[in-house]
């Protein structure tokens, strides 16, 4: 019999179960967890160590994909309106709810499953934790009540490194808490630049977002602001102790780049410079994390 083919159906039933977790971001908390294990064992990981964080990593992409899924059904009609995400299967009715509920429920059990029985309780607990937050707490609640949606409801996708934490430490120190507070702070202006260039799409949507409730100019503000108080949160890791003066350049040359963004957005907004900050958002997060995973090797 011949293998089945990449446009087969199978293939493209499977194809949408996998963009209902949306791999984009659950890449991004993934790395962040891992960071959050990497930075909780001195020195280099052993064989065990190693596979324990492979695991753990496993566990966690399985509840945030499902998180994931299940915010695309609470999600399908408002991402039916918005160009960004019209293309969900949820949104083009190509996966009904009780598919996309059952798929999220398999992704939850097999995640929790997982991490109880092989990782350690508490990052369970913890992980299932964040599912509730990010799935029902902000989805439910907060996206549709409030223009503050992203800055509460952003604790939720600040738990990566804490979770990491959590798996290969067994509990959660003050040097977790600093990297959820630098993603926490991170989180408001990373989202208001990709708001700011698709207000048009949020406004249609309904959704309270705080370009459309309060205007670009006043978002444009807050964006700035955050960077700075962004700017000090990343100070912490140095301060503490966590780092040394290798993270301390990494973070400082990072931050610098985004208050630039932030401080020429403010000054005169367009399109084209909410985008680059948004992407930008991106790489400051990305190589921050990557600055304090060398730092701490080397």
């Amino acid at each position: 019999m011949s293998p089945v083919a990449p446009t087969s159906p199978v293939w493209s039933v499977l194809a949408q179960y996998y963009a209902l977790t949306k791999p984009r971001v659950i890449q991004l908390i993934v790395f962040c967890a891992l960071i959050g294990m990497v930075l909780a064992v001195p020195g280099v990981p052993s064989w065990h160590e190693a596979g324990k964080a492979a695991l753990a990593c496993l566990g966690i992409w399985l509840v945030a994909g499902a998180a994931a899924a299940f915010n695309c059904i609470i999600e399908k009609s408002i991402d039916a309106k918005m160009k960004r995400t019209a293309w969900r299967p949820t949104a083009k009715g190509q996966l009904g709810d009780r598919q996309t509920l059952l798929f999220s429920a398999t992704l939850c059990a097999l995640g929790s499953a997982l991490l109880y029985f092989q990782v350690n309780p508490l990052t369970m607990w913890l992980t299932f934790a964040t599912f509730i937050g990010y799935a029902v707490i902000y989805t439910v609640i907060l996206k549709p009540l409030t223009p503050q949606n992203i800055v509460i409801g952003g604790a939720s996708g600040a738990m990566p490194p804490v979770l990491g934490w959590a798996a290969m430490a067994g509990q959660v120190g003050p040097e977790a808490l600093i990297l959820f507070l630098i993603i926490f702070l991170w989180t408001p202006p990373h989202f208001w630049a990709l708001a700011m260039y698709r207000v048009e799409d949020y406004r249609k949507s309904g959704l309270p977002m705080l370009p459309v409730t309060h205007g670009n100019a006043f978002t444009r503000l807050m964006v700035l602001l955050y960077t700075f108080i962004l700017l000090a949160a990343c100070m912490l890791p140095f301060i503490y102790g966590m780092s040394s003066w290798l993270y301390l350049g990494a973070a400082l040359l990072l931050n610098a780049g985004f208050v630039f963004y932030a401080f020429a957005l403010w000054r005169e907004y367009s399109d084209a410079l909410a985008r680059k900050t948004f992407r930008f958002s991106l790489i400051h997060l990305s190589l921050l994390f990557a600055a304090l995973l060398l730092d701490h090797y080397l």
